[in-house]
């Protein structure tokens, strides 16, 4: 008869091999976010690789003996290079399994260690909705340096953030105070929530196609004339800074909401890096803000698409917020994206006092230099009369004086210097400043303005040049037949635009510039916004959000 005894004489080849034992912080092979969080909670006494106090399981460990210290690592960072590093037999996603079926198109271009450390939700790295080792010790120390009592990490980008901030704070029939130049995002989240739009009009720079930010008194008049229809806004929602860096008095428009315990939702998507500079505005958070959504990508070094969103004082309900991620957060969140955010923290912090001065400083010289240039504007505080503080780190650039549109000006500077810009409008161009950017970049492109001012020719002023339009007319009279939510979900029909007049939007009309919708999905489509489409079109502006950028026809609501 055969023996029954398992030969474990293969166990000697292992014990070869330069493995240490150690307290294993790995609890099972567990994988799934559902079964990480009950393991987790039914382990009490649970040590992750930053250094949590418990009592571990003591297991064989896969991780080298010789590797390296790293200790001095900010939390996420180092949990991720400890499981990384894990000699481990692995039977989980992804696919590519730890680098080893690596798809070599991409492994040619940025090496196989992204495919290393593209690891899915294992128990040592923590889970992102229910945080208890070192997400959530990365997102306390975040919540630290932004100023905020509560940080949560974001894979999904700020439209994530907004999406939850407007859940958390809004629900079906609500009323939200918003700019009418909001990201997209506030629009959806509208979709998502039920939330029903009151608009404040941005002031509107002709000269620059540029929209402004939002004033205190504008908020006020928006809070009264609520009461007088005996509704309450919800919640107010800021864009500040805007994409060409125009900060809102958030202060006093903080004063204003919170004397009517109206919380204050700031995207404030372009400003991660406000407040930690002399020569930078304040962040919204230190100016009374209660939820801010931040894109850390933009300005500060996270990889794209990884957020934060801060919460601050009692007004928002943070479990609700809680609830809110976890429906819109993917449930197999990147620990790349997520240990990029606790990275740029980390490098944010080890120098905060004048880790801003070189990218500050070339933002001067690159104004200076450029403000020599014939035929080149600055955009410059105050060109608004809302204006109430500028991003020095935001540079737009006007280029209409010599005759040319911002885009003709951008593939001048982008093909024959290699200058590559962040947005480009009809009359402008906006350059964004980083901890990155270098001083011969910015010489570069000081040549190529040159370049553009001695090739260009100045034509004369049109009979409308330096007429300022603080309004669009065609904004003058926003009727609401339905909610965004019930626009979105209606039936659906195509119409050509002269029998569009009359009928509900069905689809967000946008053109850029100046990025402020003439028509959102449940308004009235007037002819005071189809001659206004017709006419901004004609001139150049790029039409978004409609299924036919031509504007022949319209998407309708069917009633």
């Amino acid at each position: 008869m055969a023996s029954t005894c398992l030969d474990m004489s293969f166990l000697g080849k292992f014990c070869c091999n330069n493995w240490s034992f150690r307290p294993c912080t790995r609890l099972t092979p567990c994988i799934s976010q559902e079964r990480n969080s009950l393991l987790l909670r039914k382990n009490k006494n649970y040590t992750s690789s930053v250094g949590y106090s418990g009592v571990p399981l003591t297991e064989i460990s896969c991780v080298p003996s010789a590797a390296a210290s790293s200790s001095e690592l900010p939390p996420l960072v180092n949990a991720l290079k400890t499981s990384a590093e894990e000699n481990a037999a692995s039977f989980h996603f992804p696919g590519h399994n730890r680098g080893q079926a690596a798809p070599s198109s991409l492994t040619q271009l940025i090496g196989a260690k992204p495919f290393l450390h593209d690891l899915p939700e294992l128990p040592e790295l923590d889970n992102l909705f229910s945080p208890e080792g070192p997400i959530f010790e990365a997102q306390k120390q975040a919540a630290r340096l932004f100023g905020a009592s509560e940080t949560w990490f974001l894979v999904g980008g700020s439209t994530c953030g907004i999406h939850a901030a407007i859940m958390a704070t809004c629900s079906p029939g609500d009323t939200l105070i918003l700019p009418r130049n909001s990201h997209i995002s506030a629009i959806s989240a509208m979709v998502l929530s039920g939330a029903l739009p009151k608009y404040i009009v941005p002031e509107y720079d002709f000269n620059w196609d540029v929209a402004g930010g939002i004033t205190p008194s504008q908020v006020n008049d928006a809070i009264k004339e609520l009461e007088m229809e005996g509704r309450k806004a919800a919640a107010l929602l800021v864009v500040s800074p805007t994409y060409h860096g125009i900060c809102s008095n958030m202060d006093e428009i903080c004063h204003i909401c919170h004397s009517y315990n109206i919380p204050v939702i700031v995207d404030e998507a372009h400003g991660a890096h406000l407040g930690f500079h002399p020569e930078l505005p304040s962040s919204s958070l230190s100016q009374g803000a209660d939820l801010a959504v931040q894109s850390t990508h933009k300005v500060l070094c996270s990889l794209t698409q990884s957020s934060m969103l801060h919460m601050q004082g009692n007004l928002v309900d943070r479990e609700r917020i809680s609830k809110s991620l976890q429906m819109l957060q993917s449930s197999s969140p990147s620990y790349l994206l997520l240990a990029s955010l606790d990275a740029a923290r980390a490098q944010l912090s080890e120098n905060r006092e004048a880790i801003f001065d070189k990218a500050i400083d070339l933002a001067l010289e690159a104004r200076s230099l450029i403000s020599k240039i014939p035929g080149i504007s600055i955009l410059e505080f105050p060109s608004f009369s809302s204006f109430f503080q500028i991003d020095p780190l935001r540079l737009t650039i006007g280029v209409w004086q010599l005759g040319l549109s911002g885009f003709e000006a951008d593939d001048i500077l982008c093909n024959d210097f290699g200058v590559v810009c962040e947005l480009v409008g009809t009359k402008s161009f906006t350059l964004a400043f980083n901890l990155g950017t270098q001083r011969d970049h910015v010489l570069r492109l000081v040549a190529g303005l040159k370049h553009l001012s001695q090739t260009s020719h100045f034509p004369q002023p049109a009979k409308d040049e330096g007429k300022n339009v603080n309004h669009f007319v065609c904004l003058d009279d926003i009727r609401i037949s339905m909610s965004p939510r019930e626009a979105f979900f209606a039936t659906k029909r195509k119409v050509s635009i002269r029998d569009s007049l009359g009928e509900i939007c069905g689809e967000l009309v946008c053109p850029y510039p100046p990025g402020i919708p003439v028509l959102i999905p449940g308004e009235i489509i007037t002819e005071e916004a189809l001659n206004y489409l017709l006419e901004i079109r004609s001139k150049g502006a790029v039409i978004t959000g409609a299924a036919d950028f031509s504007l022949s026809s319209f998407v309708v609501c069917v009633t």
